[in-house]
């Protein structure tokens, strides 16, 4: 069974932080209370990706997004015919984000939803206000009509840029999504899937990575590496190909002068692991001779 971690990396969001705590925390919360995610961090569209990615991974069947900062909110499946009321006045259109809470709540009464808020610090002091009485009072009103929510299916994620309303961040759990994984890991050549001859070349990484503050993913590091026993001769490109395949990375940093120690130490052990790899390959060639 893969992890949360494995699962949301699958769906496009691959950091080395392991959020399974802060998820369990949240799952577990009130049941009398619209269970909220507040999506929190200096990533940017990033928490968006974080959010999309642990909708898909907790496997839920309707996940609906609704972006705050959308001058032009996409065109919904059922275009109403305009109604009348009692005097014969023309109704208004029912407003996107009236028209997605109500079908969250409505989805919410068979099945799990989550429904992601997102640029909220773009919406009306008063929609803040309105999303607190959902979570509250577990009902949403449109035009005096309720819409009633299941608190056992609805998850709520909130996405902003700026301090939610208070009452608002109080029913919310809070977790941080940065730029780039706080978390730095050491890889074995094994779990790249190389022999022990690699573990130099590896070392050398590691110091490199550990000089920029830098901490890569797996994925990262194994299309690193791809380049490197393919394309990199030198200590700028080693540059090039560190910016090109990893997050986070400090352009300005790389170009330090007290780094170019590491830099080349780097390219020392990729030319002795590229030799190595010559021999073996050679040998094997002469076995099948």
């Amino acid at each position: 069974m893969s992890t949360l971690r494995e699962s949301m990396a699958e769906q496009g969001f691959e950091s080395n932080d392991d959020y399974d705590f802060q998820v369990r925390c949240l799952l577990k919360g009130s049941p009398n209370r619209i269970r909220t995610l507040n999506i929190q961090g200096d990533g940017e569209r990033r928490k968006t990706a974080f959010a999309t990615a642990l909708a898909h991974a907790l496997d839920t069947p309707h996940i609906l997004y609704h972006d705050f900062s959308d001058e032009e909110p996409p065109t919904p499946e059922v275009i109403l015919p305009p109604g009348t009321d009692e005097y014969g006045r023309k109704a208004s259109a029912v407003d996107p984000l009236d028209d997605i809470l109500s079908e969250a709540c409505a989805l919410s009464e068979a099945e799990s939803t989550v429904l992601i808020l997102d640029q909220l610090q773009a919406a009306d002091f008063r929609e803040h206000i309105r999303v607190h009485r959902l979570i509250r009072d577990r009902r949403w009103l449109v035009r005096d009509a309720p819409y009633y929510a299941n608190p056992r299916n609805l998850l709520l994620f909130l996405i902003s840029e700026a301090p939610l309303y208070h009452a608002l961040q109080r029913e919310s759990f809070r977790v941080w999504v940065g730029r780039v994984s706080e978390r730095r890991v050491t890889l074995s050549p094994a779990e790249l899937g190389l022999g022990v001859d690699a573990a130099p070349l590896l070392d050398a990484l590691n110091d490199l990575f550990g000089a920029l503050d830098a901490s890569p993913t797996r994925s990262e590091v194994a299309r690193l590496l791809d380049d490197l026993t393919a394309q990199v001769q030198t200590e700028e490109h080693l540059v090039h190909a560190l910016f090109g395949r990893c997050e986070g990375i400090d352009r300005e940093r790389m170009r330090d002068p007290d780094l170019l120690p590491v830099l080349s130490r780097v390219i020392e052990k990729l030319r002795d692991y590229l030799d190595i790899e010559q021999i073996v390959v050679g040998r094997g060639c002469e076995d099948v001779e």
